[in-house]
């Protein structure tokens, strides 16, 4: 197991709920508790779950060429992006692949949140920025609690002077909550209308105590990462290392809508540009008719071809299905019928269109 050397600053609580604190970029992450996973599940549909994201890292990016670096340094048009809001995207290589996704928020002020996971973002920010007027720091300090789910909303509108319900889809605020400065944004991972807070390791866990001691009795309750797991996929939501390397272009794993054609130089934009009629893959879903969950890396076959590849598998209880994202060949539609061949067997599977859960998306945009 590799030795994390990051600590959150609520892993006495992780310990307590029974999570042996596995790493997950850097950092001891709660990847099972005692409860059990689909339990956790079903409070993120039917009421919340609250996850601890601090292994995320948050960077800051301050002074009068912050907005300049991250404009360069993600594949969305930041000039667009007003105080208090935030955009999901690409970080790419010289290359035109995908080292990274990020969220980024313009926090006013000249001041910039790139929140990222296990990729290359540091070193890319250190590249873009390079003989520019701005601050770069790595903050250890800032925790980040993810509340998913119906309840939400209400929970977190009842304790904070900010009228939570106002915030738009990837909006964000300064505020408080139960009395703790923190920061709210309608930002998640889940598939489901939810609220990230952050906030300092000094007033972290007074808010993951207040928001569980409130919430239980409405159903919400802590959530490991082996349920955030089947949120996400259920969602069809990235997981880089997973369902992206470096390996990839944007074009092939579904990132595309996060490119901005019209805007000005950034990272790998000449490559990437050239990678997009050259596509060996496409991110896509499969239902196995399996009782479990996939195991992960096997072939998927059709008229005897290899024709891609399980990344991401998870078994929903809730839809009652063993779901997987793939990468597949173009071309290959939604219905078609094909074999999963793995070291534990073969199975039958169909092509689906993802999302498998909510594919409007009536539910993050309500």
């Amino acid at each position: 197991m590799t030795e994390s050397t990051r600590e959150s600053a609520l892993a006495s609580r992780h310990r307590a709920l029974g999570s042996d604190l596995e790493d997950w970029n850097g950092m001891g992450t709660a990847w099972t508790y005692s409860s059990d996973p689909n339990d956790e599940h079903d409070a993120v549909r039917e009421a919340a779950g609250l996850f601890d994201m601090s292994p995320l890292k948050k960077i800051y990016l301050r002074g009068p060429d912050a907005a300049r670096v991250c404009d360069h340094v993600i594949t969305r048009d930041m000039t667009k992006v007003a105080s208090g809001r935030s955009v999901y995207g690409a970080i790419l290589t010289e290359r035109g692949t995908v080292c990274d996704d990020a969220i980024i928020a313009n926090n006013g002020g000249d001041e910039w949140l790139l929140c990222h996971g296990s990729g290359a973002s540091m070193d890319c920010v250190g590249e873009s920025a390079a003989g520019l007027n701005v601050d770069i720091a790595f903050d250890d300090d800032l925790h980040n609690l993810s509340l998913q789910g119906p309840k939400a909303l209400a929970l977190l509108d009842a304790h904070s002077p900010l009228d939570v319900g106002a915030l738009g889809y990837f909006h964000h605020a300064a505020t408080e909550l139960f009395g703790r400065p923190c920061r709210i944004s309608r930002t998640g991972y889940s598939g489901e209308r939810g609220y990230e807070i952050f906030a300092d390791r000094a007033v972290v866990g007074e808010i993951w105590d207040n928001i569980l001691g409130h919430g239980a009795p409405e159903g919400i309750m802590p959530c490991s990462f082996t349920a955030l797991d089947k949120v996400r996929v259920e969602a069809a939501l990235l997981f880089f290392g997973y369902d992206m390397t470096d390996d990839h272009s944007p074009w092939e794993v579904g990132l595309g809508f996060t490119i901005n054609r019209s805007k000005g130089d950034f990272r790998g934009k000449d490559a990437v540009f050239g990678l997009e009629d050259r596509q060996r893959f496409r991110l896509a879903g499969i239902v196995a008719d399996h009782d479990d969950a996939l195991a992960g890396g096997e072939t998927l076959i059709l008229n005897d071809e290899q024709v891609g590849t399980v990344n991401s598998p998870a078994w929903s209880h809730r839809l009652g299905q063993s779901l997987a994202l793939v990468h597949l060949r173009p071309g290959i539609a939604a219905g078609t019928r094909l074999d999963v061949a793995g070291d534990d067997g073969t199975w039958a599977a169909r092509v689906a269109n993802i999302p498998f859960f909510d594919p409007q998306k009536t539910r993050t945009h309500a």
